[in-house]
């Protein structure tokens, strides 16, 4: 059994957040605290994104903390532009990533201690920083029929470019930023495309400035408050109506239908008899939280989620979830990083939480 004051389980923005921060704070790394990340090299969930989506296309992306990522070219794809930043924010601050190391369960252990179960050992810490992410849990709705389709279907994880869909039709489902990215892409290539969504979609005109950033996230805050799922912050800021989206809108293909009613073997119904051909289905539907290792902990409230308080799991203030909920986005995890090290520095030294 190792043993370590703080486990931070994953190395994306959240992860190297939380970990900087426990290094200014004085931990060491070994005795002091230790991130473990299944993933094969550095960079998060940003190494599998797709090659096409280049760095100039990504939105609100900021620099982790104390370390600013300048001088990026736009044209790169962002799977390599971030993971050669975050290689280098983890060796000059000295972090010592292990990897790949899959975390297979967290359990309460003896002493007051969590035990974190991993393929690596097995290590004993007094706290947790838990910034798991989302990408390692696509969500794909199920639907009538959909075992019947003959065509091929796909998730947004699964997503290499659009060049696989030369001469086919295909149905994107999703009304974030995937679904919008998806379609634009595909469009010049496919001999169809179709858009459909649960809701119709939000565009957002003009600037979004820190007072709307804060709304957002407050109400995203207040479902993980109250024990809810959370929703992601995108969810309720709306889609930014950039020049290609305008461009898409008028070319007719961010063309939104509803949502469909069912799948056939050839393609999509709906209820009032309409139908839609397709040789693809890509579902762009978003993520959920990967939390399934702290499952023994029995954390989840009655409506489905993690009841929060900050970044302070409520039921056990010894764990933190970073990147859950209002911290999901590059600037919200910087916060809940050093967040979450502030309390965690009460909790080692006998204080009481701060409200």
């Amino acid at each position: 059994m190792n043993n370590t004051e703080v486990v931070v389980i994953g190395a994306g923005q959240a992860g190297l957040a939380g970990a900087y921060h426990l290094r200014r704070s004085g931990f060491e790394p070994g005795r002091g605290f230790v991130v473990l990340d299944h993933s094969p090299g550095p960079g998060g969930a940003w190494q599998f994104r797709w090659p096409s989506l280049t760095y100039g296309k990504v939105h609100g992306m900021h620099s982790l903390p104390g370390m600013e990522l300048t001088g990026a070219d736009p044209a790169r794809p962002s799977s390599e532009v971030v993971a050669e930043y975050f290689a280098a924010y983890e060796q000059t601050f000295d972090l010592r990533v292990r990897r790949p190391v899959d975390v297979r369960a967290v359990r309460e252990g003896a002493g007051g201690r969590l035990v974190v179960e991993t393929s690596a050992g097995d290590w004993a810490a007094r706290a947790l920083i838990n910034a798991t992410g989302t990408w390692d849990r696509p969500f794909r709705p199920r639907y009538p029929g959909q075992e019947t389709f003959r065509g091929r279907q796909l998730h947004t994880a699964q997503y290499t470019g659009p060049e696989e869909f030369a001469g086919l039709r295909v149905v994107v489902v999703g009304g974030g930023a995937s679904g919008t990215q998806h379609l634009l892409e595909i469009a010049p290539y496919a001999a169809a495309t179709t858009w459909v969504t649960r809701r119709p979609p939000v565009f957002r005109e003009g600037p979004f400035d820190e007072d709307a950033g804060r709304a957002a996230v407050a109400l995203v805050a207040e479902r993980v408050r109250r024990g809810l799922p959370p929703r992601s912050v995108v969810s309720v800021t709306g889609l930014p109506l950039t020049d290609a989206i305008r461009q898409g809108i008028a070319d007719g293909v961010l063309d939104r239908q509803p949502m469909f009613d069912r799948i056939t073997p050839d393609g999509v119904a709906w209820k009032d008899g309409g139908h839609v051909s397709a040789d693809v289905v890509l579902w762009a539907t978003g993520f959920r939280p990967a939390l399934a290792h702290l499952a023994p902990l029995g954390l989840r409230e009655p409506g489905g989620g993690i009841r929060m308080e900050g970044t302070r799991v409520a039921a056990d203030p010894r764990i933190h979830l970073v990147g859950y909920g209002p911290s999901a986005s590059t600037v919200g995890a910087n916060r809940a990083g050093r967040a979450a090290v502030r309390d965690i520095r009460r909790l080692l030294a006998g204080e009481p939480a701060a409200a």
